[in-house]
């Protein structure tokens, strides 16, 4: 049987202005969930960090869940060589999350306006997790910078894909370069 075919709920991308944060539609990446039992650890990553390998990262979001993001074929390899005993879960979610990127210089900025946690780089440094509100969405953050620079990775339930990518784009707005 052939694979389902991916379409984003994001329909409208916006052009970034000039100077603001870089927003980017990531939901084609491939997203597993994995789930064990509070206490353990099948993927060797503590609650609220990352750790990337074999081109997949690795995110502990909650302290029974772990979310995996790479292409389908890196996904795919690093669950079928993970040593998982018998309790442990794990569900392909791609097709039911969305994954948001937000990278630059003022992207921390442009998150608070609508999120009330403190992305300082001492509050949520490269390589943290954290799940809040954002624009009045449930959604799971990860801070994965790109060559130095910060980037932000947000997911949420797909439903909210165009209404969270507008929100986080207007949020940008302020810290394009004026004319």
């Amino acid at each position: 049987m052939a694979e389902p075919e991916f379409r984003s709920s994001v329909t409208t991308l916006t052009a970034t202005p000039a100077g603001a944060p870089a927003l980017t539609d990531e939901s084609a990446l491939t997203k597993a969930s994995v789930r064990a039992q509070v206490g353990a650890s099948p993927l060797g990553v503590d609650f609220t960090r990352t750790a990337k390998r074999d081109g997949v990262l690795i995110a502990a979001i909650r302290p029974d869940e772990w979310l995996l993001l790479g292409s389908a074929n890196d996904v795919e390899a690093l669950l079928a060589t993970a040593r998982f005993d018998a309790s442990v879960n794990r569900i392909d979610i791609t097709h039911s999350r969305l994954c948001l990127r937000l990278t630059g210089a003022r992207s921390a900025s442009a998150l608070e306006k609508v999120c009330s946690l403190d992305f300082d780089d001492t509050m949520f440094p490269d390589g943290a997790t954290g799940s809040a509100s954002v624009a009045k969405v449930s959604s799971d953050l990860i801070r994965d910078d790109i060559d130095g620079e910060p980037s932000y990775l947000l997911l949420a339930d797909r439903s909210f894909g165009q209404y969270l990518y507008d929100a986080i784009h207007d949020a940008t707005t302020e810290f394009a370069d004026a004319l």
